[in-house]
């Protein structure tokens, strides 16, 4: 076993940057998708909504950037095209979402696939004894939890 600068099989750290490219990836679309409801909401909840947006969108800007900086601590290399990014999404794409219940629902949707990336990450990283990533996937994780709690609250739906 090959331990790289920071005590960390050279392999497992390998595998799991890329399991962070894919995540990343994946948040950069869900951060897309926030700044399209929030730009295009209407209706009455529109004064609530859009501040709601606005926060969840900035959240995921500093996300993106903690993820593309632990890649790089791992020694590998964050993806940064659009063409890399649409080619490993499956957080859903909204396109002219203008609605409120549909902007939640893409928020609850989108959050739902985020959460099994970072729960196949958080095994794999825990395993590597990678401790920096999976301190940030427990974190996000249990943000996320509470996010998709609270939109499926607004929805009127349970967990």
């Amino acid at each position: 076993m090959t331990l790289n600068s920071i005590g960390l099989d050279t392999r497992a750290t390998q595998i799991i940057a890329n399991d962070l490219n894919h995540l990343l990836a994946n948040f950069q679309i869900y951060y897309q998708n926030l700044r399209g409801i929030h730009w295009n909401i209407k209706g009455k909840r529109f004064f609530d909504l859009h501040v709601k947006f606005e926060e969840l969108y900035t959240d995921a800007n500093m996300k993106v950037d903690f993820i593309a900086e632990r890649i790089l601590t791992l020694g590998e290399t964050p993806l940064h095209t659009l063409e890399d990014y649409n080619k490993l999404a499956k957080v859903p794409v909204g396109k002219n979402i203008s609605r409120d219940e549909k902007s939640v629902r893409l928020i609850v949707d989108s959050l739902s696939e985020l959460l099994k990336i970072e729960r196949n990450i958080l095994e794999s990283s825990g395993e590597a004894n990678d401790e920096g990533t999976n301190s940030m996937m427990s974190d996000f994780i249990a943000e996320q939890e509470k996010t998709v709690w609270m939109m499926k609250a607004w929805l009127d739906e349970t967990i």
